[in-house]
């Protein structure tokens, strides 16, 4: 078994194949391997992404029971409020249903937008984007920097490294 982590870069799909042509994250990680990337990150998403042909991890870490963690960094556009952190951390409607509560903190405040971590164990599609935009703060770049107790450290843009099996024993 393989097990990748990757800091995928903006532009490149969470997928194996691609009708466009994009670059995807298999193309970013060694062949010889039915590797699958576990969960997705939008095409202007960047950070953490798991590949693996790992299918038992790979369901636990995706299937809604395990309530896995995910955490994001996150620029958006304005200058939040504790408000609307409550908001966040409450859980907002997205298309008529409430996300599970999230924990959320100011990282940085700029004159104009804020850097936030939010930390959610859903993954519904563009769910952050969704949720910050429900709370009137469109996102403007986001970056995932944990997935479980793995997290992006200092991987390069582009790069990956091997997850050694204690690391993978770590997540079971």
């Amino acid at each position: 078994l393989v097990y990748y982590l990757l800091n995928k870069p903006r532009g490149v799909v969470s997928s194996v194949t691609d009708p466009d042509g994009h670059r995807t994250v298999t193309s970013l990680v060694p062949g010889g391997h039915r590797l699958y990337p576990v969960g997705r990150l939008d095409y202007d998403s960047e950070g953490l992404m798991l590949l693996t042909n790992d299918g038992d991890l790979a369901y636990k870490l995706t299937h809604p029971k395990f309530e896995i963690d995910k955490t994001y960094h996150v620029l958006v556009k304005g200058v939040m409020t504790e408000k609307s952190i409550g908001y966040l951390e409450q859980g907002v409607t997205i298309e008529g249903k409430k996300t599970a509560p999230a924990k959320v903190s100011i990282t940085e405040a700029q004159p104009s937008n804020t850097w936030i971590d939010i930390t959610i164990h859903e993954g519904a599609n563009r769910q952050i984007r969704k949720m910050c935009e429900a709370v009137g703060y469109p996102v403007m770049r986001l970056i995932r920097t944990h997935l479980g107790r793995w997290e992006l450290g200092d991987i390069p843009v582009g790069k990956f490294r091997t997850l050694n099996p204690s690391e993978i024993m770590l997540e079971l």
